[in-house]
């Protein structure tokens, strides 16, 4: 077999699983129940979030904060300062995709 397969877990509670991380590519996916977020952190490559059930409040470099409904696909540059979290009654279930890996980026 030349493909791979990789396997991600259903959940109502919180969840942040690490699905893939190689050379290339990072990919992870995050379930947040209402009133739940991520540590503030900075992105640590180009970042893809891909929501993919309920509504995400995002807030990047201390801008204003914005929501994100189930189908839409953010895109976050390198190094930037990001609040993510679920204000909402639906669970957020979401992937993020960093390409290139997190392994091969240098803040300069």
């Amino acid at each position: 077999m030349l493909e791979k397969q990789f396997n991600f877990a259903k959940s109502a509670k919180k969840l942040v699983e690490k699905i893939l991380e190689d050379d290339h590519t990072g990919i992870n996916h995050m379930i947040l129940p209402k009133g739940d977020a991520l540590p503030e952190h900075y992105t640590n490559s180009n970042v893809y979030m891909i929501i993919i059930n309920g509504t995400m409040t995002l807030q990047l470099a201390g801008q204003e904060e914005h929501n994100y409904p189930e189908g839409s696909i953010i895109t976050i540059p390198f190094n930037i300062k990001m609040n993510v979290s679920n204000r909402h009654d639906e669970l957020l279930e979401f992937f993020v995709v960093k390409a290139p890996s997190p392994k091969t980026m240098r803040i300069s």
